[in-house]
């Protein structure tokens, strides 16, 4: 009785994941064109993975598909077998092979080099800004639209930590889009050794080796390849497996990483709930007291500098409204999201969901998500912002029991197809 009940829970979810992915592209479908829906008929546009239909296929086609095809068979395996340490590093260099290869099926310039060079990405800003100290003490400003000299879409819309990143890569000679997307890639990669070192870290070593190679094949990879999310969801989930290992150290770096992922994004708070969860069910509270004085540092370091964050935060919620964002409803987003981070996370993520909602890693992140999808200051575009998310919910795949290449070969297939289908922006 028990495995009947497991079986349709693994079903419902299922259905209903194909159902909100359905309805959600058929409003768009539908809708398109519309002052609520921008974009032309027949597209996809925004509706609601922001993307062109598009099929098409390149480069990265067959490195794709050989990737897949080496972690579907060997992954389950070596992930069991090998000393854990040896096991982290080949599931990251898998990974950074997965993420670069299917960037690659849009081509290198495309996919990977020119992905962060548009007027309203980071990049486009570096050249202006001469120096630091100025560019921090006039940030909150210049956040406003409208006005002379307001800052470009992507930088307005993130604490300049985010800016500051592709700034300092500009210093040290690593500068255009080629650079930055490698670099946003490694860091994106680091979440396959951060999730799985935090499960085990909170006392399932056999469930993190179960999700090693499901990280891997994270159907987000699409989107880790490549924009600045992945950067921002490598360095949080860093942070958060350095707070799981609680020594003195590793809480001091994890707290800075933790407390810089909030400049890198205003959402990323929200990933405050993991760290939390973490140190709860730990019990470490002198983890917590350092994470949380090492992250007050970094709030302090920008305050020094001349940024504050409270007030970022409150004029980026009104330059956001006078933006797109007025005119995307909240009715159709609350939900849409959902769908979108349905095909994000894929498949084996959502059958495994009924039966790993209480693992604390994973109810936590479902508490973040939910979080940001109500306060409406994510409507369209959580394919990639919800990024530093979604790869918490990973663990839930490790709950599944049998037939796991089988579900891995449904997280590949759902990359493998959203790639080659859609022209999706990120």
């Amino acid at each position: 009785m028990s495995r009947a009940v497991k079986i349709r829970g693994d079903v419902v979810a299922l259905v209903l994941l194909a159902a909100a992915i359905a309805v959600g592209f058929g409003f768009g479908i539908r809708l398109s064109g519309s002052r609520h829906f921008p974009g032309a008929p027949g597209t996809f546009g925004e509706w609601p993975v922001l993307g062109e239909w598009s099929p098409h296929v390149g480069i990265g086609t067959p490195l794709a598909i050989l990737v897949a095809i080496a972690v579907v068979t060997w992954g389950p395996a070596l992930a069991v077998r090998l000393p854990w340490r040896r096991a982290l590093l080949l599931g990251y260099v898998t990974s950074v092979a997965w993420i670069l290869s299917l960037a690659l099926i849009d081509g290198w310039q495309r996919g990977v080099a020119g992905q962060l060079t548009s007027q309203d990405e980071y990049l486009s800003a570096v050249p202006g800004i001469t120096g630091i100290g100025g560019f921090l003490r006039t940030f909150s400003s210049r956040i406003l639209d409208f006005q002379p000299d307001s800052l470009i879409t992507h930088v307005a819309g993130h604490p300049p930590g985010a800016t500051l990143v592709f700034v300092w890569l500009d210093r040290l000679g690593l500068s255009g889009g080629g650079w930055a997307a490698v670099v946003c890639v490694l860091a994106g990669a680091l979440t396959t050794v951060a999730v799985p070192v935090a499960v085990a870290a909170l006392g399932k070593p056999e469930l993190a080796r179960a999700t090693l190679p499901f990280i891997v094949l994270f159907p987000g990879a699409v989107w880790l390849g490549v924009s600045a999310d992945a950067l921002f969801a490598g360095v949080t989930a860093s942070g958060i497996a350095l707070l799981a290992l609680r020594t003195r150290l590793s809480a001091l770096v994890g707290g800075l990483l933790l407390g810089f992922g909030a400049f890198l994004s205003y959402g990323l708070v929200l990933i405050g709930v993991v760290a939390l969860v973490v140190c709860a069910v730990t019990r470490s509270w002198r983890t917590l007291g350092l994470g949380v004085l090492a992250a007050c540092a970094v709030v302090g370091a920008f305050a020094w500098a001349g940024f504050w964050w409270f007030d970022g935060y409150h004029l980026v919620v009104e330059r956001y409204y006078q933006g797109i964002a007025n005119d995307r409803p909240y009715w159709y987003w609350v939900w849409a999201n959902l769908a979108c981070l349905a095909l994000v996370i894929g498949p084996a993520v959502v059958a495994g969901l009924p039966r790993a909602w209480r693992f604390p890693l994973v109810a936590a992140a479902i508490v973040a998500v939910l979080m940001a999808d109500v306060s409406g200051l994510s409507k369209s575009e959580v394919e990639r912002i919800w990024l530093p998310f979604a790869v918490w919910l990973v663990p839930a795949a490790g709950f599944l029991t049998g037939r796991r290449r089988w579900w891995l070969v449904a997280q590949a297939v759902t990359a493998l197809m959203v790639n080659h289908l859609l022209l999706t922006n990120w």
